[in-house]
């Protein structure tokens, strides 16, 4: 592997991300990501885009254990096994995952609202990984405008403002369209990381194998 100080510290990568905030492993690799973008050196600009695990999700949500066990077909000791490993890869990059039996999976269309009106507020990052906190470590229900409301002014917004833009509904047709955009172009699964709006990498890859990939694109890049 190339040395940082062989890295070009002037290359700003663009870095497009498709997530929701109610995938684990989009926060895993992201904080994946976010070590390896320190490691590198490198500059990088991050766009967050919205993507849905479950867009039929009626609004009373679902348990979340019991949700994945239907979905994807797993029995209560591979989903015990999973929220173990997941906790324990989490304390390793700062997430305090924190699972309960009541635990809910929640319908994600309004955070994903939230996040298009905190961009233009230039609030987009600190909104996304603070929905992501509420969910997994205070499992608060990210469906519910007051919730949604209350993160928005921790994030340093106008609580008033964030309940107008989820109750009208403003930018619901702006998220739809960016969903639809991303699955027309093959996004099936998050966490998506594209970088350079060229190279698709999906799923969290590890800190790793992301500083091989930010190393090889900087050096090509440069070449």
């Amino acid at each position: 592997m190339t040395e940082m100080s062989d890295l070009d510290m002037e290359e700003v990568l663009q870095i497009d991300i498709v997530s929701d905030v109610v995938c684990p492993w989009c926060i895993v690799g992201f904080k994946q990501l976010e070590k390896a973008i320190e490691q590198t050196g490198v500059s990088a600009a991050i766009k967050w885009h919205p993507f849905e695990l479950n867009p039929d999700m009626p609004s009373e949500g679902e348990n979340l254990r019991e949700h994945i066990m239907r979905k994807y077909g797993s029995s209560a000791e591979q989903s015990q096994e999973a929220r173990d490993r997941l906790t324990d890869i989490g304390s390793g990059l700062g997430i305090d995952f924190r699972f309960t039996e009541d635990m809910r999976m929640v319908n994600t269309f309004k955070a994903h609202q939230l996040i298009h009106w905190a961009a233009q507020e230039g609030l987009e990052h600190q909104m996304k990984m603070a929905l992501f906190e509420a969910y997994f470590r205070d499992r608060k229900d990210l469906n519910d405008n007051a919730v949604l409301a209350d993160i928005a002014e921790n994030t340093g917004l106008d609580r008033a403002s964030a309940l107008n833009v989820l109750e009208d509904g403003r930018y619901a047709d702006a998220v739809r369209q960016e969903e639809m955009f991303w699955t027309q172009n093959g996004i099936q699964g998050v966490p998506a990381v594209v970088f350079e709006r060229r190279h698709l990498i999906t799923g969290a890859q590890g800190v790793d194998n992301y500083v091989s990939i930010i190393t090889q694109l900087v050096e090509g890049n440069a070449a």
